[in-house]
């Protein structure tokens, strides 16, 4: 008798996976899923422990959690060697502090789309996007 794998699990499983290749976990790594129409959505999201502010990783669509896991994880697993690495500066309203953050986007403008990711853009001031050199 061939025993089926528990969703669940399989989930709880990639999710570790993912966490554990990007060294990231706890309350900084949030996977939130939304239905979009006939499919699954998951948005990966990083939590700066530093000043607090949360950005989009990445976002895959799927069947199902088990489908978009693990195209999440082939995402996790090999975006380095497809996007270029860019740093925003940028500044919150109602703070003096600049902050640098990094990101992983195919254009300038996934990068800010991925700092501005649920947020109303007159909350923050981007000051300077650099595309990295490739080391």
């Amino acid at each position: 008798m061939e025993s089926s794998t528990d969703v669940h699990v399989e989930s709880a499983r990639i999710q570790k996976q993912i966490e554990n290749h990007l060294g990231i976990s706890g309350n900084s790594l949030l996977f939130e899923f939304r239905q979009i129409d006939n499919k699954l959505r998951l948005d990966l999201i990083t939590v700066n422990p530093r000043h607090q502010q949360s950005f989009l990783f990445h976002s895959e669509t799927g069947y199902d959690k088990v489908d978009v896991l693990r195209k999440m994880l082939d995402y996790v697993q090999s975006y380095r060697d497809k996007e270029s690495s860019y740093t925003v500066q940028w500044m919150a309203r109602d703070d003096k502090e600049l902050q640098t953050s990094y990101f992983r986007a195919r254009n300038m403008y996934e990068a800010l789309d991925k700092l501005y990711y649920g947020r109303d853009m007159n909350t923050i001031t981007v000051f300077s996007v650099v595309l990295n050199p490739v080391s």
